[in-house]
């Protein structure tokens, strides 16, 4: 069996379709329990079920989108904090100073903290800071090309 095959089989076992009384299928339902175990405890999970009032699914409903929000600020620091992290290096290694040193501030605030990395800021204060910055990194960064262009312009001369 070929991959695209495997995978339309995989899809096929994971979702079954519900169907009206007139015969027609409706959005597919997905059945949780057929998933891989990699995926979810089901022990764990079931366990969070089990503080749910009856069939009313708020209070877990309530942690997994608590989860989702947390996590999804928690990869966009990451992902700026990583950004930072990699622009430092290599601005360090051609010796640009102002972005190397914007980058570090980047990965502070993409860190909540402040621009020395010091102090605690809040998630609201860091994005605020983080788009102030990228404005003047991009400056900065312009000012060092349009420098190392002429440099080497002048060199072929």
């Amino acid at each position: 069996m070929n991959a695209e095959a495997e995978d339309e089989q995989i899809s096929s076992n994971n979702v079954k379709a519900e169907t009206t009384d007139k015969g027609n299928e409706t959005e597919p339902e997905t059945d949780p329990e057929e998933f891989d175990s990699d995926i979810i405890d089901h022990t764990t999970f079931d366990q969070l079920l089990e503080m749910d009032d009856e069939e009313d699914h708020e209070f877990s409903k309530s942690l997994v989108w608590n989860y989702f929000e947390q996590a999804e600020k928690t990869f966009t620091e990451m992902d700026e904090a990583m950004l930072g992290h990699f622009l430092k290096g290599s601005s360090a290694a051609l010796g640009l100073t102002k972005v190397k040193e914007s980058c570090e501030k980047l990965q502070h605030y993409g860190n909540c903290m402040d621009a020395k990395g010091e102090a605690k800021i809040t998630n609201d204060e860091a994005k605020t800071l983080i788009k102030l910055l990228l404005v003047e990194m991009r400056k900065e960064y312009d000012e060092a090309r349009d420098y190392l262009e002429q440099f080497y312009e002048e060199q072929q001369q």
